[in-house]
């Protein structure tokens, strides 16, 4: 896939520098301090961008007056237009997202912005259903809500923007961003190629807004703007509580520990090559990582080894103490979670080694740990390439292990085993969103796997992976005694 262009990476520098107060580039014009932040803040503007919220809220509304009095025709070629972009710009968009926010690694972001372009559903989500009967004839359709406000996080910045952008807008609707600040140059950016996009296929400037500084206040003057109809936040439990708050229709995406399961019955090598791929893929800042690995007993004395062979480096118990000491600002009591220290959150695995002292080479995916049942790793949402292995008595065991270390979260978990009940007991007994058996948990996202992909999974509000159904109003329409031809 192509990057941008030498001179757009050159204007997206050139506004980087303005940011800074730094010259401008061009000739004879150096702009610093104060002046260069005003500038900056001006050439920010544009392709769905605005200075405020009101300001990107009536913009979006304007959009969606004509979106809505266009046909079905025109949504699909926008959606097709968005795909073909997004695409051609994913290598650039995971290389500024890397840069920008220092989380996870930039092959994975290409992968999760092809992902997400390619399996994130259309408006071929939307199809009619239609019954007919002796009493005639009834037609369910799906209709847009108008404007949805969308909050985004730091982890997953593009793939996120990029799957909300399709899912929101081929249910009809328009979409206002408040993008997590630490990720806010190359949202921006990505805001700026949607809408591009989106006017290449005939659709109307504006279907797709946001601010280019946004905060914590911005998101809130978002989330309760009267002209705003549902709202979609992917974040922390803060921000998800804020948006429960609020009158409106709220669709929430919220924290995850997936565990895995590793019985008697596994195949192990195949079981230690999935788990080291998913838990060190993007360096586990996706919710639906595994986190946790919990066998039955004699299993990890033969999964551990495997893992190393897949990439992985095995912690001895002084190097275990030494990683706790650095990873944990507060490690917790047993079986609680820990207080991860945020400077360590995404890193690669071989960053964090080098910081304890152990030598590894750079292309280490994964850090295991030996540990307790009650050992903090086991119970707290890590998001870094560290996995910890615990061991129980039986399967039973294991899955309640693993139900509790989850907090109830119902979000993500999985099992390598080859025995159709216990998949099926553990399926039933964690409850979740996603659960997959046999393979990374990631495949729950259809990568690897089948099925759609969405980076917004919605379990505290129970909408599960959100696609266009979940942007839209179901309304039936019932023609009585007439039209049924059979």
């Amino acid at each position: 896939m192509s990057a941008l262009p030498p001179e757009e990476i050159q204007r997206i520098i050139t506004r980087v520098k303005l940011r800074l107060g730094e010259t401008t580039g061009s000739p004879g014009v150096a702009l610093r301090g104060q002046q260069g932040l005003e500038e900056a803040a001006q050439a920010e503007l544009g392709d769905g961008l605005y200075a405020t919220v009101p300001e990107a809220v009536a913009a979006a509304s304007r959009a969606f007056d004509r979106f809505r009095a266009a046909g079905l025709g025109l949504r699909k070629r926008i959606i097709a237009s968005v795909r073909s972009a997004m695409l051609e710009h994913a290598v650039t968009l995971a290389e500024m997202a890397h840069a920008e926010t220092g989380l996870g690694r930039a092959a994975d972001k290409v992968e999760k912005n092809r992902l997400v372009t390619t399996k994130a559903p259309g408006p071929e989500d939307l199809e009619p259903q239609t019954v007919t009967g002796d009493q005639g004839m009834t037609v369910t359709e799906y209709a847009p809500f108008g404007i949805v406000a969308a909050i985004t996080p730091t982890t997953n910045p593009t793939s996120t923007i990029i799957n909300n952008t399709i899912s929101i807008v081929s249910a009809g609707n328009a979409v206002v961003f408040n993008v997590h600040p630490n990720a806010k140059q190359v949202s921006a950016e990505n805001i700026r190629l949607l809408n591009r996009a989106i006017v290449d296929a005939g659709g109307p400037p504006d279907l797709v807004t946001g601010v280019p500084e946004p905060t914590i206040d911005t998101a809130k003057e978002l989330m309760h703007h009267p002209d705003v109809r549902v709202l979609l936040v992917t974040g922390g439990p803060a921000v998800v509580q804020e948006a429960l708050r609020t009158d409106k229709r709220a669709v929430t995406a919220g924290p995850g520990n997936p565990p895995v399961v590793v019985d008697q019955t596994a195949d192990i090598e195949q079981a230690a090559r999935d788990i080291v791929r998913g838990a060190s893929f993007d360096n586990n800042v996706i919710c639906t990582d595994e986190k946790t690995t919990i066998t039955v007993r004699g299993v990890a004395d033969r999964l551990v080894p495997a893992m190393e062979r897949h990439g992985a480096y095995v912690l001895k118990e002084h190097e275990l103490r030494r990683l706790e000491r650095v990873i944990f600002t507060e490690p917790g009591p047993p079986s609680k979670p820990g207080r991860i220290d945020p400077r360590w959150l995404g890193r690669d695995a071989a960053v964090i080694l080098h910081e304890i002292g152990v030598r590894a080479p750079d292309d280490v995916r994964l850090i295991v740990a030996r540990v307790g049942n009650e050992h903090n790793l086991v119970w707290t949402e890590q998001m870094m390439p560290v996995m910890p292995v615990t061991e129980v008595g039986d399967v039973d065991t294991a899955i309640d292990l693993a139900r509790r270390s989850e907090h109830h979260f119902g979000h993500t978990a999985g099992i390598h085993s080859t025995n159709v009940d216990v998949i099926t007991r553990m399926a039933r007994v964690m409850n979740c969103s996603i659960f997959v058996a046999n393979g990374p948990t990631f495949s729950g996202l259809g990568y690897d796997g089948e099925g759609f992909c969405s980076f917004s999974i919605a379990t505290p509000t129970g909408d599960g992976m959100t696609r266009p159904r979940t942007f839209s109003r179901e309304r039936r329409i019932t023609l009585v005694g007439s039209l049924r031809i059979v």
